[in-house]
């Protein structure tokens, strides 16, 4: 897993769905971002932080952000488009179900349960790092999680082929490792709230990022635009 990201992180943020591409997206995420975590300057985990756009934009906003990810490669972008920037964040290459020591007063991520061998390990670990903190989970709705989007999906990948739009990945996960990812399929909202309160975060709060996917779809050419744009979610506990 760890040589696959390593392989991919020279040409992830060329995936148009990785990283913002306007600055209204930004906007919506820092919104996004504002809305859930504790006051600046908390510390903060980002897990499977990869080439950082979730960091970077905490580190922004004036958090002290400590960034995990298991792939040398992710962090080495991330370190250069911080100093590029001008922004202190801490990396840690590492597993992650095994977090650096917190306390944190927050931890973070995206679109990462679904690469994890078990999710629930994952979340308690992260409990334990921030046993007063809060949890901030940013998920998709993808794969065969809904039918009618893995439908709508499908045709926004095939417009995206004609259009010779990159992908950002350089190839696809082993199916031998696939069969070891409960979540590969895809992560409904269901599965994601029941796991959080099942690995003793307490109660959960979900909302829809209608704000992120309408800065998205305002980027998309017309014939793109009337297929809409993969729903985004936030669950968030403690």
């Amino acid at each position: 897993m760890a040589s696959f990201w390593d392989l991919d992180a020279a040409t992830y943020d060329q995936g148009s769905d990785h990283v913002p591409r306007s600055p209204a997206e930004r906007a919506a995420w820092t919104a996004a971002l504002a809305r859930h975590l504790p006051p600046t300057p908390a510390p903060v985990l980002d897990v499977g932080a990869g080439t950082g756009f979730l960091s970077l934009t905490m580190a922004r906003m004036g958090y002290q952000v400590t960034a995990l990810d298991l792939s040398a490669g992710m962090l080495g972008q991330l370190k250069a488009s911080a100093a590029g920037q001008g922004l202190d964040v801490a990396t840690v290459q590492g597993r992650a179900d095994q977090p650096p020591d917190g306390p944190f007063a927050a931890v973070v991520e995206r679109h990462l349960l679904w690469t994890l061998p078990d999710p629930g390990g994952a979340l308690a670990a992260w409990r334990r790092v921030a046993p007063e903190g809060r949890l901030v989970l940013f998920e998709g709705l993808w794969g065969r999680a809904d039918r009618a989007e893995a439908l709508r999906a499908r045709a926004r990948k095939q417009l995206r082929r004609l259009r010779g739009t990159p992908s950002g990945h350089h190839g696809h996960y082993d199916p031998g490792l696939l069969s070891h990812l409960p979540l590969a399929e895809g992560t409904t909202p269901d599965q994601v709230v029941e796991a959080v309160e099942a690995a003793g975060w307490g109660p959960a709060r979900i909302e829809q990022l209608s704000d992120v996917a309408w800065a998205r779809l305002l980027q998309r050419p017309v014939w793109e635009r009337v297929l809409g744009e993969t729903p985004h979610f936030a669950v968030t506990a403690g």
